[in-house]
């Protein structure tokens, strides 16, 4: 892959570990000025396709092996999980914190289950994981920055990868996912929780059913008021105390571009088949200024000295909005905003030319003007809830993890692994969809000019297939009885 002025910066910084010890660093390799300017070229980029990972079946697992790396908020979440799926044997912990691996061990131990290899080595610990061969998946939950060289390490020494959301911040890394997925035959799994959610996955059946008729617009977003996160100082550097380790998330929300689309977008491009049928051909987005993230700092920093050093700082705006039309005619929009006093918000919006649908703020489903009401709601749940909810939606909703829906993407993931089938999400959707990072920061800082989308699939997606909600071959992996007094664990992300 040819070598720019961010990618010298990005992975020096990596040689060093300087990410993890000085998350300001980490600034430093989101796209320059320089960089802004070539990412026209790396839209037109088309590789040559090793293998097409759509539709791509891994040869069977009958046992996962996983090796969880980042033990926080949503590792240790992803630990108590995975306890209660059959076939999964929790192999390694991994993070550069002695105390959340602990923490991990002890949701192993409550659940029964053996104590799992440990490594916890410094911010490089995670490659000696990745080469070991006791491992078939790797489950990556930690901090941005990390998620891009971890996937890498991972598919090179012969595992899978499974990477929480955003997967990638720059259109190079999107491309060397993709091609290091092609070319070691392993999964690149973007961990998009939301696409299992109740009413995403009830509005994704009826698509597949016909009731939409042809879709025509589609509006999602991640509208969520982040402050007690963003601002929560650790007071332990060992652990998070509900915090973002080392406050990475508060440092990377200077960057003016949407950095977390996938929530709204990804159920929306499922819908609307994009890299299976069609495709996002290119956006235009834009940035309001900041109204408050600013304020906050400084009021902060009159309470606490510990915030002086932020004061400085040229914070992103308030709310981000990229407007994206599809190859068939579509239309999207996505919106961001993680610092407005609001409600939390993911929209989920389809409208075709025979039904609507919209999740918040008010739940419904309409047929031209007229809306559902409480019967026909019934109805239209006992007619098109999918198969993966009929047989694991009241174990997810117990187990819990956002409702169940962190749940039912884990099962999938391991059901699919175990049966040899091709993935919901696969390393196309994890480049197409994180893909926006890069391309909303060059829109904004063009007078939100438009630009194209990437085509991952490289044409592929004129003849790839849908994913299957009907569970055919697989659905076969069995759930463990939720343990007295056990539940699962409510986060944030």
């Amino acid at each position: 892959m040819a070598t720019n002025r961010r990618t010298f910066l990005r992975n020096a910084a990596l040689g060093t570990g300087i990410l993890a010890s000085t998350p300001a660093m980490a600034f430093a390799g989101w796209e320059d000025k320089e960089n802004l300017r070539q990412i026209k070229k790396l839209t037109k980029r088309q590789p040559v396709m090793a293998v097409n990972m759509c539709g791509y079946a891994a040869p069977r697992l009958g046992k996962v092996r996983i090796g969880i790396v980042g033990i926080g908020d949503r590792g240790s979440g992803a630990v108590e999980r995975m306890t209660f799926i059959e076939g999964v044997e929790i192999a390694a912990l991994c993070d550069v914190r002695q105390a959340a691996v602990d923490g991990g061990q002890k949701i192993l131990e409550n659940a029964g289950h053996p104590k799992a290899r440990e490594y916890v080595s410094g911010d490089e610990g995670f490659r000696s994981l990745c080469e070991s061969d006791d491992v078939d998946l790797i489950y990556i939950a930690t901090s941005w920055q990390w998620h891009v060289p971890i996937a890498l390490a991972a598919m090179n020494g012969g595992k899978h990868a499974a990477i929480e959301v955003t997967p990638a911040f720059h259109l190079e890394d999107c491309w060397e996912l993709v091609e290091t997925s092609e070319r070691t035959r392993k999964h690149c799994i973007p961990l998009e929780n939301c696409c299992y959610d109740f009413f995403e996955l009830l509005t994704l059946n009826m698509v597949r059913q016909g009731v939409f008729g042809d879709l025509i617009h589609g509006e999602g977003a991640y509208i969520h008021d982040l402050e007690y996160w963003m601002f929560n100082k650790p007071q332990d550097e060992r652990m998070s105390d509900g915090a973002y380790h080392k406050m990475w998330r508060l440092y990377d929300n200077r960057r003016k571009a949407d950095m977390y689309p996938t929530h709204g977008l990804g159920p929306i491009c499922q819908a609307m088949n994009i890299n299976r049928g069609d495709k996002m051909e290119y956006l235009t987005a834009m940035m309001s200024d900041d109204f408050t993230l600013k304020q906050r700092i400084e009021k902060k920093a009159k309470e606490d000295p510990f915030f002086e050093k932020f004061t400085s700082w040229e914070m992103r705006g308030n709310m981000d909005i990229q407007l994206i039309r599809t190859h068939k005619g579509r239309t999207i929009m996505i919106q961001h905003d993680v610092s407005s006093p609001r409600p939390y918000s993911r929209i989920h919006l389809l409208s075709g030319t025979k039904c609507f649908a919209q999740k918040w703020p008010l739940q419904h489903i309409a047929f031209g003007h007229d809306v559902a009401d409480d019967a026909k709601m019934k109805e239209i749940e006992e007619r098109y809830t999918p198969e993966i909810v009929r047989r694991v939606g009241e174990m997810a909703k117990k187990v819990g993890g956002h409702g169940g829906m962190d749940f039912l993407m884990d099962w999938r993931m391991i059901d699919c692994l175990r049966n040899g089938l091709p993935m919901d999400m696969d390393v196309y959707d994890a480049s197409a969809w994180s893909s926006i990072v890069p391309l909303s920061e060059w829109s904004i800082a063009n007078n939100s000019a438009p630009i194209e989308i990437p085509d991952f699939t490289r044409g592929a997606w004129k003849t790839n297939k849908p994913h299957d909600l009907t569970l055919a071959g697989g659905g076969t992996t069995g759930v463990r009885n939720l343990r007295e007094g056990g539940k699962g664990q409510l986060d944030i992300k």
